[in-house]
């Protein structure tokens, strides 16, 4: 009996990756509720204007719920309970909790709960206002509590507004007034907290009214509720309880934070709310609590942040030796073997010289503006003026003379070599205008000599900003930098998802969307029946022509026209398209009714935002699998993503090459690997304008001329 259950789970397994349409969602239904009894997990979206998407161009299937429910698939059940101009404040009749979307939320047996209100309280700035709104929004949430679901309650906190006469007051409400009460309530009540402020502050390109989010901003959004959800949580018992030492609990903008001593040194601890299994964490080396928001991101993923105070010891030998007892005491509390090291200015210094000691005991160093030559700051022997008091302190510290400490070579500048060696990656944020810690003296030499020695480094550079602020005001590309070297980024590009894209400027007829797109494309497939080639990808194959009325830019039309007459052949590229998408249109489109026999594949470029080179290619073998499974008889062209790249050391052509160093490798007998960086990369590594726009990635009409004839050739091979 046991075997025969296997038998139907793994066929059922096999039907729900890989088959199409309404068979794939019958087979989901059965799968998710039938062969293990499950019940559905059930999310409540619970919100105003923005989570029921006011605005949004085919809200029913754009709204940030539903493309949640698109990443989730069946086994969970998510439940759209937004209401448009719904304050908290219930003084009025509009408020949240009169509304029977919030009556109707309770009853459905909620597992999850996303409670993201609070904008229409910009502006309450009366404190008695204010005062209302926290003790409305509390009992809100205890209605929840109160469920016999016992559910998972996450607060969102308020996005930022970008109204052009009022937008620096109505944000400073939001961030000062609103979300401290927001964060309060997370603490006191022990509930999650997702900050989305800091998510969207340098987004307002995502936002359709300079208030509400579009299609787009709502993926960004659905994107983090799908990794709460899936955030695999340890089991054990809190760290708090093992610190026996005395401890001061307090809030750290929702989260708790013991404050313990340790070697008769100031200690800090901070736990989020649910820890990640293998316990990571981040060790702040200086300026606690200066620029949270990387600190804050990351305790919403489920990693500690922890804090020992060593400031005026400047990574000497005492200092190490107390990181290294501190250490030890961490493992005894849990956490993971290796830990990130977080580095701001002088903490740079603190860092790299522990890392040095210790490298099989580091993921990855993350420094900010970090001193990196004690000789540039604090002793102003360079560009900058220097500190003389913290000058005279590093003497002391080091036991050093003026003399000896002018050419003190122990910094870890002087040791980049043995510091490469450690093998983890680094990252460096850095004001290119830095003043007290030039960049000249500190990060831009040391990233010359980590690579010169093999050592694995990333510069961010801040054009015009000085050593202040520290940070980015959004810091998602540091946080994907922590996720990716400790192995807990997701990766959305295997998992597949309709894209919420609506723009003109796309290639698009006014008023269609993707799914408009989409569905074009599958009647097509229908009506063909016998596809001799189906071009497969994002704008750039868009913009090959064929018979899609609802596309208005086909530059390659002529070209492809005339290479591929007397073939049967469909335009199935998608403006905007990545490889979840791809995989998504296979999934749920008639690919397989067109019963194609050469498929042309050009995707992977718009991955390169959020998704490294590897993340990049495993998407492209998933949709390459997807074909040898479904579509065993029809032959592939992989030709992964286009050349890009202006210049060949930036970032999107670093990108290219490790993809295609990765593909190469998946050509077999379906799949004819075609890569065309000689034809549109020049022999000194720019790219070729000539072909390419001026942005890089798009083709101009001679590219296009040039593509076609390239495709000529390759395909009268394989279909001869």
């Amino acid at each position: 009996m046991k075997f025969k259950i296997l038998i139907v789970m793994i066929i059922a397994e096999y039907f729900l990756f890989y088959h199409v349409g309404e068979t794939q969602n019958l087979i989901a239904l059965f799968y998710s509720n039938s062969i293990f009894g499950q019940k559905k997990v059930n999310i409540a979206c619970v919100g105003n204007g923005i989570t029921y998407g006011i605005g949004v161009e085919n809200r029913v299937k754009n709204n940030y719920p539903q493309q949640l429910q698109y990443l989730l698939g069946a086994n969970y059940k998510v439940t759209n309970f937004g209401v448009v101009n719904a304050p908290v404040l219930s003084n009025g009749v509009n408020g949240y909790n009169k509304t029977a979307a919030f009556k109707k939320s309770q009853t459905g047996n909620p597992n999850i709960v996303f409670v993201e209100l609070g904008l229409d309280e910009i502006k309450a700035t009366d404190t008695a206002v204010i005062s209302n709104f926290t003790i409305t929004l509390e009992g809100i949430v205890q209605s929840y509590t109160n469920l016999s679901t016992r559910p998972r309650i996450v607060l969102l906190l308020p996005l930022p507004i970008f109204l052009n006469d009022s937008s620096l007051l109505i944000n400073s409400v939001i961030k000062n007034k609103i979300i401290p009460k927001i964060q309060k309530i997370a603490f006191e009540k022990n509930l999650e907290v997702l900050d989305l402020f800091s998510m969207f502050i340098d987004k307002q390109d995502l936002f359709l009214d300079k208030v509400h989010p579009s299609s787009l901003g709502g993926t960004l959004i659905s994107k983090r509720l799908y990794e709460l959800v899936k955030l695999d949580a340890e089991k054990r018992r809190p760290v708090f309880e093992k610190i026996k030492e005395r401890k001061v609990i307090s809030s750290f903008y929702g989260y708790s934070c013991a404050d313990f001593s340790f070697k008769n040194r100031n200690c800090k601890l901070v736990s989020p709310k649910r820890v990640a299994i293998g316990q990571p964490w981040v060790w702040r080396a200086r300026f606690w609590g200066h620029e949270p928001q990387t600190d804050i991101a990351l305790l919403e993923r489920g990693f500690h942040i922890v804090y020992m105070d060593v400031a005026e010891m400047y990574g000497n030998e005492e200092s190490v030796k107390l990181w290294n007892q501190f250490y030890a005491y961490m493992q005894k509390l849990g956490m993971s073997k290796k830990v990130v090291l977080e580095a701001m200015s002088r903490g740079g210094i603190y860092a790299y010289n522990w890392a040095l000691q210790n490298p099989n005991k580091v993921a990855a160093v993350y420094a900010d503006a970090p001193v990196l030559d004690m000789k540039s700051w604090p002793g102003g022997l360079g560009k900058g003026p220097g500190s003389k008091d913290d000058w005279n302190i590093f003497k002391n510290d080091f036991n050093l003379t003026e003399e000896q400490a002018k050419n003190f070579k122990n910094s870890p500048l002087d040791n980049a070599e043995l510091i490469a060696k450690g093998g983890y990656p680094m990252l460096h944020v850095v004001g290119d205008a830095d003043e007290v810690v030039p960049v000249d003296e500190n990060t831009n030499p040391f990233e010359v000599r980590i690579k010169n020695a093999g050592g694995d480094i990333t510069v961010i550079h801040k054009k015009g900003i000085g050593h202040h602020p520290h940070s980015l005001a959004n810091p998602t590309p540091i946080v994907d930098f922590i996720l990716k070297s400790t192995g807990y980024k997701t990766k959305f590009s295997i998992i597949p998802t309709p894209s919420a894209e609506y723009r003109s400027a796309a290639g698009w007829k006014e008023g269609t969307d993707w799914w408009v797109q989409n569905e074009e494309i599958n009647q097509l497939l229908k009506a063909e029946n016998k596809s001799d080639i189906i071009f497969l990808g994002n704008s750039i194959t868009q913009g090959i022509g064929g018979e899609r009325p609802s596309v208005t830019y086909k530059a390659g039309k002529p070209y492809f026209d005339k290479s591929f007459i007397g073939y049967h052949w469909v335009s199935a590229g998608i403006s905007g398209d990545r490889t979840q998408h791809i995989l998504w249109r296979l999934q749920n489109g008639s690919y397989v009714f067109s019963n194609a026999k050469l498929v042309v594949l050009t995707i992977g470029v718009n991955n390169f935002n959020e998704d490294s080179g590897e993340e990049t290619a495993v998407g492209i073998k998933l949709i390459l699998d997807w074909f040898k499974m479904n579509m065993p008889k029809t032959k592939v062209i992989l030709i992964g993503p286009l050349p890009t790249g202006l210049h060949p050391n930036s970032s999107n052509r670093i990108k290219y090459d490790i993809v295609h160093a990765i593909i190469k490798n998946y050509a077999s007998p379906q799949v004819t690997y075609l890569p065309l960086t000689k034809y549109f990369i020049k022999q000194d590594g720019e790219l070729d304008t000539n072909y390419c726009s001026g942005d890089g990635i798009h083709l101009i009409e001679p590219g296009y001329e040039l593509w076609a004839r390239l495709l000529k050739e390759a395909v009268g091979e394989i279909l001869k």
